[in-house]
């Protein structure tokens, strides 16, 4: 049942509330506090057992949970502690009948969300307690993320320093077992059959120095040699390369972006890069498959890093590796850039491959992002910070770039499954005036769209890859609806990488992620602005 109206918007257009109460009364009395309410929309349902209350609060289908102190021979407390044991991410509200202190403390430091005692409870309080316990939840939410980014980031940086201090003793020892070797082979004439035995020892030091080698670049202790440099011209440059290193059965497809920005990198150390990531992908293949390599520009304001605090904004190329292997799961994505880690069998990689590139990433002052899933391939993203200057042999565009980032009035129907991409694009297109409807995944949001049938959705901005219904699937059941919607989709592997795996068709409207704000306003306005096909009448 939705009842209220809404103006504050946490994120999202519609709260969906489960009270927990085994008084029908008491539930009447929480729904017409609800009801007076004006600055949020609420979809209210009841449970009334226990067994019930606690199957609802472990599908996780409500934004926040009332709870009675009082459940029959059960109470709160008790659901309250095996909802939270269990994993419910929601906010709860303990209610009860009469104010005990006690309990109040006992609730709060079980995890509670609030304490409240239903004869002291008006719609303002209530209205209140909802949103700054949804809005608080959020907040935590936000801050474990950051605070994972910041626990990973020291892990790497911890065991940087210990292979780099390891390469370093290494180093030590490889040096006389290396040079006398060679002073053995200096001293043994052609013929002595033992100078096969020293010609092993030095061809296994050159592989354990090679090895040693990615150690420091993964701890960042390598001599770089930085020069300006176009990405396009290096990329071409190492193509025959790479198309001999991945073989027959991997197609091979670079993609330069006209106008590109210079950076100012280690070439050396970029084709390094370049290599292993090809290496990578063309192991996610072993049946063969499309690899693909291509570049942008794009430029981050302070808004899109907030994720990403180690990232200062400004302009950044990027370079993309995409391939249409059978993907990661998120376990390998939480170890991947740690030395000697890897999902190989014995003998077919050290697992210093991307552990190298992430050292290498790092040490000329880049960031390295990953996606990827299960069946659906690997994008790896490398952004390095762009100089205001002109590469040789390529050409800056005249005229300058307005900072205002265009508007609109239209409907936009939203659609993402990551909640901090999502709040991110909503909040954005609010501020441009645009009327954004929210939804998690694809059966949300056919669901809002049945519910506004009556009114026009200009817009379907949605993911390709997501959770019960893919964007594709969502835009062809959402036209039967609403026949004239557009559709612009988003993804964290390029447009080329959706389109090799069959995802999108060639010409969809795509907007790479991470997108820049002024991307994302620019292709809606765009999108939208489209003159719409007439059908064609006969006489």
């Amino acid at each position: 049942m939705a009842i209220g109206k809404s103006e504050y918007n946490l994120g999202q257009d519609l709260i969906k509330v489960l009270l927990v109460d085994d008084d029908e009364d008491d539930y009447m009395i929480t729904r017409d506090l609800l009801l007076d309410v004006e600055a949020l929309e609420y979809d209210l349902d009841w449970i009334s057992s226990y067994a019930e209350a606690l199957d609802a609060i472990e599908r996780n289908q409500h934004d926040i949970y009332l709870i009675d102190y009082r459940l029959g021979e059960r109470d709160g407390m008790q659901l309250l502690n095996e909802a939270l044991d269990g994993g419910c991410t929601a906010p709860i509200i303990l209610l009860t009948g009469q104010g005990d202190r006690e309990v109040d403390v006992e609730a709060m430091k079980a995890g509670a969300a609030d304490y409240l005692v239903k004869g002291q409870i008006d719609h303002i309080l209530l209205e209140r307690s909802i949103r700054h316990s949804i809005e608080r939840k959020a907040l935590e939410r936000e801050h474990a993320a950051l605070e994972e980014q910041l626990l990973q980031a020291q892990k790497l940086e911890s065991i940087g320093q210990l292979a780099g201090g390891i390469a370093h003793d290494f180093n030590n020892l490889m040096t006389p077992i290396i040079g006398y070797a060679q002073m053995g082979l200096t001293t043994l004439p052609e013929e002595y059959r033992e100078r096969v035995y020293l010609e092993e020892i030095l061809k296994a030091a050159d592989r354990a120095t090679n090895l040693i080698q990615q150690l420091l670049a993964f701890s960042r202790r390598q001599v770089v040699e930085l020069q300006v440099i176009d990405l396009n011209s290096l990329l071409v440059n190492i193509d025959m390369m790479l198309q001999r290193l991945i073989g027959e059965d991997v197609e091979l497809v670079i993609l330069p972006s006209e106008n590109l920005g210079a950076v100012k990198v280690d070439p050396t150390q970029i084709e390094q890069v370049v290599v292993n990531l090809a290496v990578n992908a063309r192991d996610a293949m072993p049946e063969g498959g499309t690899l693909i390599v291509e570049t942008s520009n794009i430029e981050f304001g302070e808004e899109e890093l907030k994720n990403h605090p180690d990232m200062a904004a400004g302009p950044y190329v990027m370079f993309a590796v995409s391939d249409t292997g059978h993907g990661m799961s998120e376990e390998v994505k939480a170890h991947l850039f740690e030395p000697f880690y890897t999902t190989k069998e014995k003998g077919k990689g050290t697992g210093l491959g991307l552990s190298t590139c992430y050292g290498i990433i790092a040490q000329n002052k880049g960031y390295i992002w990953v996606y990827s899933e299960i069946g659906s391939g690997t994008t790896f993203k490398i952004y390095l910070p762009s100089l205001d200057v002109i590469p040789q042999g390529t050409e800056r565009p005249s005229g300058t770039k307005s900072n205002e980032l265009p508007r609109g009035s239209e409907t936009v129907l939203l659609v993402e499954d990551e909640e901090q991409v999502r709040e991110l694009a909503a909040r954005v297109l609010r501020q441009q005036g645009y009327t954004v409807l929210q939804a998690s995944n694809g059966v949300e949001a056919l669901s809002i769209a049945s519910r506004h049938a009556d009114g026009e959705i200009d817009l379907l901005l949605t993911d390709v890859v997501m959770p019960l219904i893919g964007g594709r699937e969502l835009s062809i059941k959402l036209r039967d609806i609403h026949p004239n919607v557009r559709v612009i989709y988003t993804s964290g592997y390029t447009d080329e990488a959706v389109i090799r795996h069959g995802m999108l068709k060639p010409g969809t409207d795509f907007v790479q992620k991470p997108y820049s704000l002024a991307g994302l306003t620019q292709k809606i306005r765009s999108v939208l602005d489209e003159p719409r096909e007439v059908p064609a009448t006969t006489s």
